[in-house]
């Protein structure tokens, strides 16, 4: 099974990403783009891995999320990896306050003490939004131009959930293995 900790991305901030990738779908961009039930801000990657080691998982997720409390996130424009020159992945940017890189440090700290190296590379909270088809390129300044069209909207961090991704034809489905509440 393929595992994954993130927060689902709600309210107004979800309505805003699917309204942009409808607009980008509309575009003959060489990109294969996300299924808007599965917008989320991915914390740590854990990739595959054997059923047996669920619970452990599940015990540093819960251990990672503890006493963190309600995070106020914004969206904050569009970007790519590895730069705008060259992207591979689009992501829409998100802007939280200190307890979110505080949450990520504390996943990638707990996936370390239990076998899953770090990303090892600096934290940039995004949204996948889609990935370029290998030995393609983007319409010279579409990435700016969309992302002049994109609200910098707010919604509530509020939940923290351990996904697993199920690799379907029509491409990843997630399901939430653990949910867990965050805030008072």
């Amino acid at each position: 099974m393929r595992l994954f900790a993130g927060i689902p991305i709600v309210d107004d901030a979800r309505r805003e990403i699917i309204a942009l990738l409808g607009r980008l779908r509309e575009g003959d961009w060489p990109v294969r783009w996300v299924h808007d039930e599965g917008l989320h801000l991915t914390l740590k990657f854990f990739g595959e891995v054997a059923p047996e080691r669920l619970d452990v998982i599940e015990e540093a997720v819960r251990f990672a999320g503890q006493g963190t409390g309600l995070l106020d996130l914004r969206l904050d424009g569009l970007g790519a990896f590895p730069s705008l020159v060259r992207p591979r992945v689009l992501w829409v940017g998100i802007e939280g306050p200190p307890a979110l890189e505080l949450l990520y440090d504390r996943l990638e700290r707990g996936g370390e003490g239990i076998g899953f190296a770090p990303e090892g590379v600096p934290f940039r909270p995004h949204v996948t939004l889609g990935r370029v088809r290998e030995g393609h390129r983007l319409p010279t300044g579409g990435l700016e131009e969309a992302g002049r069209s994109l609200a910098a909207a707010t919604f509530l961090g509020n939940r923290l959930v351990l996904y697993e991704s199920v690799l379907t034809t029509q491409g990843p489905r997630y399901e939430a293995r653990l949910t867990l509440e965050l805030g008072p």
